[in-house]
């Protein structure tokens, strides 16, 4: 260790004592120094992704070079306008810093920085984050970061008198302009593909990306601050008797895949305990985004997908808060980071910690939050039970994490948060353990259901969203919606009835199990499920619905 800590010294005190041969700079250098910079070294990924679009032959050629100049000219433009004498030395850095860790991530996981990524990053927590620290990680920081941002720090910039400052900025502005329209237009049949068709490509530059990505997530706060919560089915009512009582348990998965479960057709046994339970497997189920900031919400929210707004959904009353205002009995158990704004106005309890979770070894586990409960129900005398438990389920890219090691039942694993370091069966060999650990945990779920007899009880399972595990370079998940590949879209959902709930035609719903069918379907059958009669419920949209019923 002692050795390698002289190492990194000389080679830092090596590389500033080379850097003092650009010791001082104009304000204008110095934009342009760091723009190179952040094209050579920061933006592989972006650059990777344009060359499968564009492969690296006579034709592209001077096409690549003349987008890396467009490029560089477009940061330098972005730079002029906010860099100054007092602000130009605390950009540059924070920007450096940053971007190098949003290069790792990009470069890592093929991933994009947009809004709801911005939104992730700010809602991770400490044990989260842990998961996502890697030595690759601290180099980039440090090679990619901390040493520019020495140099940054240390170099003297030369500044002329104010208006000699200001000509230099307007030429500088006026000459990487003149540069992108030349550019532009020596290659004007490329840059129309580039812009029309191939957007997407746009979203990995770095730090350009990031930055819109960060200003759209702040302005949203301004929005907020203006919003009025808004109250919705006011008219709803229960239709059910107390002598009937309902226990319904709604699962929130983690991060789980259709595809990866045998009761959707998989070849591997990851749902062993499942397939001995009578339930319904619905097969063709969609996700509302590919991040739990988005899906979260979106489940339990009238909104919908095709018209999500983030502060719309967390400015107006979501189906918890319509069945707790007809009496129902709510409460969110959550191993995951949280509700995601969900459950702040219903009752709610984390179970990360060993002091609420009695079910921990190296992180604490879902079945956990199945041990109170008992209790919890025994006190409820009055009115209907509905219970969310939300699940660290397959969070990744530490699968190898997420279960005991009873179920490490496919091997080799993967071991590390370095997909790129695994193989490809590794990661899947990781991933499934973590697959059949749910399967437990929802046999468990049923099991604590059946002793309940006394209710008419229900389990749904869904996920947030799905995962990439590396096909097409692409690793963990967040993309785009209309960019993202059906394994981040496409969820597992898994419905469970007792025997004395009539409520359900089990027959019924198994001839309906391929049916398409997405978040957006959610609202409404939980309504259905807790027989809340309203306006705003639509029995179409209800996928447990039986006909003559509700």
């Amino acid at each position: 260790m002692l050795h390698l800590r002289n190492l990194c010294e000389t080679m830092i005190r090596y590389i500033i004592r080379y850097l003092e041969k650009f010791k001082t700079v104009s304000s204008n250098r110095l934009l342009v120094y760091v723009s190179v910079f952040f094209i050579l070294f920061c933006n592989n990924s972006f650059f990777s992704n344009v060359l499968t679009i564009y492969p690296l032959n006579a034709n592209n050629l001077f096409f690549i070079v003349s987008l890396a100049i467009v490029f560089t000219a477009a940061l330098v433009l972005l730079l002029s306008v906010f860099c100054f004498k007092y602000t130009i030395k605390p950009i540059l850095i924070t920007l450096l810093l940053v971007s190098s860790l949003a290069a790792y991530f990009m470069d890592s996981y093929n991933t994009i920085i947009d809004e709801n990524m911005v939104q992730n990053i700010i809602n991770t927590d400490f044990h989260e984050s842990l998961d996502l620290f890697s030595f690759k990680l601290v180099l980039y920081l440090f090679f990619y970061g901390i040493l520019p941002s020495i140099y940054v720090y240390k170099v003297h910039v030369n500044y002329l008198s104010f208006w000699k400052e200001v000509i230099a900025r307007v030429k500088l502005i006026a000459g990487m302009l003149l540069t992108m329209v030349i550019s532009i237009a020596l290659l004007s049949d490329f840059y129309s593909s580039f812009f029309r068709e191939h957007k997407p490509l746009r979203y990995y530059s770095n730090p350009g990306y990031y930055i819109f990505s960060t200003t759209k997530y702040v302005s949203s706060f301004f929005k907020s601050a203006t919003m009025e919560f808004k109250e919705i089915a006011e008219d709803a009512k229960k239709l059910g008797s107390n002598d009937n009582r309902k226990l319904v348990i709604f699962v929130v998965g983690e991060t789980a895949r259709a595809d990866r479960f045998s009761l959707n057709g998989y070849k591997r046994e990851t749902n062993p305990g499942l397939e001995k339970e009578n339930v319904v497997s619905f097969s063709n189920f969609w996700s509302c985004g590919t991040t739990t900031s988005v899906s979260v919400p979106c489940m339990f929210s009238s909104v919908g997908e095709k018209d999500y707004d983030k502060e719309v959904i967390l400015h107006t009353e979501n189906v918890l808060d319509i069945l707790q205002r007809v009496g129902d009995n709510i409460l969110w158990l959550d191993n995951n980071s949280s509700s995601k704004g969900v459950a702040d106005r219903v009752p709610y309890q984390s179970y990360k910690s060993p002091d609420v979770n009695p079910v921990c070894d190296s992180e604490c586990r879902d079945v956990g939050m199945l041990a109170n409960l008992q209790e919890y129900i025994d006190k409820t005398r009055k009115g209907d039970i509905f219970i969310v438990l939300h699940q660290m389920g397959n969070h990744g890219p530490a699968y190898y994490k997420r279960y005991p090691e009873a179920f490490k039942k496919f091997k080799p694993v993967c071991k590390t948060n370095q997909l790129e370091d695994c193989s490809s069966e590794e990661i899947n060999n990781a991933y499934d353990n973590a697959i059949r650990y749910t399967d437990y945990f929802l046999v468990k779920t049923i099991d604590f259901l059946k002793k309940n007899s006394e209710f008419q009880s229900a389990m749904l399972y869904v996920s947030d969203h799905g995962e990439s595990l590396g096909e097409n370079r692409l690793y963990l998940h967040g993309l785009p919606n209309f960019i993202a590949p059906d394994v981040q879209l496409h969820v597992p959902v898994i419905f469970w009835a007792s025997k004395n709930n009539r409520q359900f035609n089990l027959e019924q719903l198994l001839q309906q199990k391929n049916r398409k069918l997405s978040h957006d379907n959610l609202f409404s059958t939980i309504l259905g499920m807790m027989d809340v009669k309203t306006k705003v419920y639509q029995p179409s949209m209800d996928f447990l619905r039986s006909e003559g019923t509700k």
